[in-house]
């Protein structure tokens, strides 16, 4: 073995032994800042000696940019649902059930019940072979390319001790803490918000990009072991070799020897819960004896050895004071309620979301109500009803939806076919023009140093009054701010210089056009290639662009008929933002695909899905992703989707391989 391959090795070993140590113990030997300099330097050696690769490298835990469909395996033992209950008088029934079934003495092992995301590891030789959602309890979708970014999932087992294949079973959860992260980005850009952490882990997982699944550090915990050759004949003693095996088992599962042991083990944890990390929706009860589970059976539903017992959703009564309505930056009005403060689900509240005009005809609310408020999995409280036997005759009057702008007076407006209302003047309202200003200077968008405290004090001052005036800033204006020192204003000249380097597709997005957000703005940069050509696009030109629907197209339409948009988009391209794309992206760029619908299905060899989306645009053609009478070609991988085979044959459509489309590329340029 050459000395490079032993370090290679040698510092697989070591990031294995961090990873396991900080994901799975939660001990961490050693600093970030040295893990990642390990990790970077593994990362080098294994570009310079691709002839060492090894898929279960620490290195591919990161995730490549690489997307393709999720195929659909099945399971070999089937992932059956749990009965449900939400009474203890359930659970006695089902601990009486089973000892009467059973004759004989029994254990019952007692586990939280985790919300997230059903998930099946499938390991032959201590190497992790696949990962397969729960899908329809009998099929799923093979998610092992996302789930390999999951560090607390070992790619390799420690020890050899274990079955040479087995399954085990867990649940993909994303963290209280990483969710409240997402859901700030998400209402920084007007974004929809993740109802709760299971929702947020089940779209994440199914992300077709592994790269984002790795950014949101989705977490495992494991809970059921199956094989044929198991080292224990209980349930308890497979968790407890597993975790040996370096998998994250819970350490708050417990052996449970009467029905007194079960209701202490609820009663602890449906308070204790709140204090966990990740979110949980009851207690799964479980004969501990393989033998005994095998006596039992299952129905055709669910295992007889088996329940699941629900906590009630944390809920509480108070009084609704008054509703205020918020404008945010792309115009939408948010009904909220302000409530008497209530303690609920460990934290006082004092507001709850309304959503929009809808849900407030639907509850029926009047001022001075008692109502009722849930928080449950969901980490925003709402209201979910009306206490109407409390309803007095001096209650207040009905709550009605605005219908003009609560800032700026501007009647409302609702487009057919949404829920919210929004205020038009987007150039007049003060949240709106804040807002823009506060998205233009984001990280992700043209990443200025100021946060909404400086927009604010600039918008007041009188120096900022819409995105542009952000170049005009002089380090006197800034010094005649509060708070401010030379130092300060300088860093914020710098950053306002550096950002005139930010790419097109992310000016594009700065600009805060309604509906466009990253993604629709690379899509549109790529299109049309500068800000002249798209501000001139007509509206069939925009909805032939792949995923530029109707609603989208209208609004850049909109927004570029404003002259005080052309005017500001005028402005900022004289102070030397990125306009168009460079000239390196634009080489090899043609028409030669011009008016031909591709489809791609399948996983390719030569280059990526994403690789062949863009080749495609970049040549004219235009992507889909379902199979129509206007479809011309599918480009066809390995692992082609059936019912996009079937469609294409029913159709006529023609299927083409990778090597026909890249000689078809090559034979028209």
């Amino acid at each position: 073995m050459s000395s490079v391959q032993e370090k290679i090795q040698s510092l697989r070993a070591e990031l294995e032994l961090y990873n396991y140590n900080y994901y799975v113990l939660s001990s961490p030997t050693v600093s970030d800042k040295e893990f990642d300099d390990k990790l970077k330097e593994l990362q080098e050696l294994e570009e310079l000696h691709p002839e060492y690769y090894d898929p279960y490298s620490p290195t591919q835990r990161v995730g490549s940019d690489i997307s393709k469909e999720f195929t659909q395996v099945e399971h070999q033992y089937p992932m059956l649902s749990l009965g449900n209950t939400y009474s203890e008088e359930d659970v006695k029934d089902f601990y009486e059930r089973t000892a009467k079934s059973l004759n004989e003495p029994f254990e019952i092992v007692a586990e939280l019940k985790y919300d997230g995301l059903s998930i099946s590891l499938i390991y032959e030789n201590g190497k992790l072979i696949r990962a397969v959602t729960r899908g329809d309890g009998i099929r799923g979708d093979d998610v092992t390319t996302n789930v390999k970014t999951i560090r607390s999932i070992p790619l390799r087992l420690h020890g050899n001790n274990f079955p040479e294949k087995f399954e085990i079973r867990g649940e993909i959860l994303l963290p209280w803490s990483e969710f409240d992260r997402l859901n700030r980005e998400r209402e920084e850009q007007e974004e929809p918000l993740f109802a709760n952490p299971r929702n947020a882990a089940s779209g994440t997982l199914k992300q077709q990009n592994p790269a984002i699944v790795a950014s949101r550090h989705l977490d495992a915990y494991l809970y059921y072991v199956l094989g044929e050759e198991l080292p224990s004949d209980t349930h308890y003693g497979n968790l407890e070799a597993a975790r040996q095996w370096g998998f994250k088992i819970p350490d708050v599962i417990r052996i449970c020897h009467s029905l007194q042991d079960v209701y202490d083990y609820i009663a602890y944890w449906d308070e204790a819960r709140k204090n966990l990390q990740v979110a949980t929706d009851g207690i799964v009860l479980k004969v501990n004896s393989l033998r005994q589970q095998k006596n039992l059976g299952f129905t055709s539903k669910s295992p007889r050895w088996a329940i699941a017992y629900k906590f009630q959703a944390e809920r509480a009564v108070t009084r609704l004071n008054s509703v205020s309505f918020q404008v945010g930056r792309t115009g939408t009005v948010t009904p909220v309620a302000n409530l008497e403060p209530v303690l609920l689900a460990g934290t006082v509240v004092k507001r709850a979301s309304l959503h929009n005009a809808d849900i407030i005809e639907k509850l029926d609310l009047h001022i001075g109500d008692n109502v009722f408020v849930e928080k449950g999995g969901e980490i925003i409280p709402k209201i979910v009803g009306v206490d109407f036997d409390s309803r007095g005759i001096l209650v207040g009057e009905k709550v009605r939806f605005v219908n003009k702008c609560p800032e700026c007076g501007t009647e409302l407006v609702r487009t057919e076919g949404e829920a919210a209302f929004y205020c038009p003047n987007e150039n007049g309202c003060p949240p709106q023009i804040k807002g823009k200003i506060e998205h233009f200077v984001t990280r992700r968008a043209m990443d200025i140093n100021i946060g909404p405290e400086t927009v604010e004090d600039l918008y007041e001052a009188g120096f900022v009054k819409n995105v542009a005036d952000l170049y005009e800033l002089r380090i006197t204006d800034l010094l005649s701010l509060e708070r401010w020192a030379e130092k300060s204003a300088r860093n914020l000249m710098e950053s306002l210089r550096k950002s005139l380097n930010v790419p097109f597709e992310r000016v594009l997005f700065a600009l805060g056009i309604r509906y466009v957000g990253e993604t629709v703005a690379k899509r549109l940069a790529r299109a049309f290639q500068s800000m002249e050509k798209l501000e001139q696009a007509t509206f069939e030109e925009l909805v032939s662009v792949d995923e530029i629907g109707e609603r989208i197209a209208r609004s850049v339409i909109d927004y570029f008929t404003e002259p005080r948009n052309k005017e500001l988009v005028s402005r900022l391209k004289k102070y030397g933002l990125q306009m168009s794309l460079p000239e390196d992206a634009l080489q090899g760029q043609s028409e030669v695909l011009k008016g031909l619908v591709f489809v791609i299905s399948g996983t390719f060899s030569k280059h990526s899905r994403d690789e062949y989306k863009e080749m495609i645009e970049r040549y004219g053609g235009k992507n889909t992703g379902s199979v129509s009478g206007k479809t011309n070609f599918i480009l066809a991988g390995e692992n082609m989707g059936p019912s996009k085979l079937e469609k294409a044959t029913k159709l006529g459509v023609k299927i083409i391989n990778e090597e026909e489309f890249l000689r078809m590329i090559e034979e028209r340029v």
